[in-house]
């Protein structure tokens, strides 16, 4: 054994695999359908704040928050505070293991005095928990420490009073294996890759009856980058470059009291793998896999929209929803619920969020809990944990203390 991959962590992590089993359930009524979508590092997929997961992860249009990072960088130079900073914690795949967790890292500061434009950064961290290596015979070795990581900084600036428009640039670096040389194991090198984002958000306040709502969409492309590679280039995988497009509607009930109804529609901007099923003969498919190999991260977001085996109707179900509200009491006080839908032939994730938040004048927490559809599902029960300072309140408390 020249070489070992990690191939369970990856079965574990990448969140399309997490419904492989739903593929028995489709193969006798409809042939080769059930062909999601893959891409390396699925991570950088999962939704790092409590907030938005309680919304049925969604993100797009919503209030600007300090975790818009993730979501639409744009919305940071609407930001109503100066500064702020988050840390997230989520405990992910508990159903099956116990040590993998992803944590995240969320910060913006607005520059200036003229309210227009905002730096921010954030830095994810997955980590895959303790795997035990082996020899040939099965002996225990060793044991290594599976990750990912991304690191990113964001400019975002208001071009009219309306509109704003943000982009991001990111580090990635994956180490998902090792090497064997038939008496030990050895760390093999990770992998890197650089990807940036592109973002938009727009804002209206329209007056309907006596009230003044709120309405604002947003569109996030993000993970446009390089292919990664965990052996030297023989294999590349594509980053999960994303076009998100979001809208968000807010509108008050009472005084001190305000809803908002959320939408946010998915599409993964990468080809579709070949399929040996799909060909008449081995040569045939070979080409088409070194073309698919061969192919530029450009050139794969423009031939995403039209490769699906399954033509026009397969491209369709190659698109996410996600539906939230919240309900917030005088922003200090936050109740939250919402679904996410996946085609079943697509990974068929399919689940309902629930959380809450409280605020005060320096520091927000906030909570989400999924219910999965499927019983089976090791998503099924995932917690989700944000802690949140706003700098502008933790200024005004230490200057009145003075």
């Amino acid at each position: 054994m020249s070489r070992i991959r990690i191939s369970i962590v990856l079965l574990v992590c990448i969140l399309s695999a997490v419904t492989v089993a739903n593929a028995k359930e489709n193969a006798n009524s409809t042939k080769n359908e059930f062909n999601p979508i893959s891409t390396g590092v699925t991570s950088l997929s999962i939704a790092p704040d409590a907030r938005a997961a309680a919304m049925g992860d969604l993100g797009a249009a919503t209030d600007p928050d300090v975790n818009s990072q993730y979501w639409n960088p744009a919305k940071y130079a609407f930001a109503y505070s100066q500064a702020g900073v988050s840390l997230s914690y989520t405990p992910w795949l508990r159903k099956l293991v116990n040590d993998i967790f992803l944590a995240d890292v969320a910060g913006y500061w607005k520059l200036g005095s003229s309210d227009l434009q905002a730096l921010s950064a954030s830095l994810r961290y997955f980590s895959l928990g303790e795997i035990i290596t082996n020899d040939t015979e099965g002996n225990a070795t060793g044991s290594i420490n599976p990750y990912e990581m991304a690191f990113d900084l964001g400019y975002s600036r208001k071009l009219s009073e309306k509109f704003s428009m943000g982009v991001v640039f990111r580090y990635i670096y994956s180490d998902l294996g090792f090497h064997y040389d038939g008496s030990s194991a050895s760390d093999a090198s990770g992998a890197s890759a650089f990807s940036a984002d592109i973002a938009g958000y727009y804002t209206t306040y329209p007056i309907i009856g006596r009230n003044e709502c709120q309405w604002s969409w947003g569109f996030n492309i993000s993970n446009i980058g390089t292919k990664i590679s965990y052996d030297s280039g023989n294999n590349n995988a594509f980053l999960p470059t994303n076009l998100r497009l979001g809208t968000s509607f807010l509108f008050p009930i009472a005084e001190y009291n305000t809803i908002s109804l959320n939408l946010d529609l998915n599409k993964l901007l990468v080809p579709t793998r070949p399929q040996r099923s799909d060909y008449e003969s081995d040569e045939a498919f070979d080409v088409a896999e070194d073309e698919y190999q061969a192919m530029s991260p450009i050139k794969g977001i423009f031939k995403s929209f039209s490769d699906a085996p399954g033509g026009f109707k397969e491209e369709l179900r190659e698109i996410n929803f996600s539906i939230g509200a919240e309900y917030s009491y005088n922003q200090q006080f936050f109740i939250r619920a919402g679904y996410f839908n996946e085609n079943k032939f697509k990974g068929n994730r399919k689940f309902f969020s629930f959380g809450a938040g409280f605020s005060l004048n320096v520091l927000r927490i906030d909570a989400a809990y999924m219910v999965a559809t499927a019983q089976t599902s090791p998503l099924d029960q995932t917690l989700r944990f944000t802690l949140s300072f706003d700098m502008d309140g933790l200024r005004d408390l230490i200057g009145h203390r003075r």
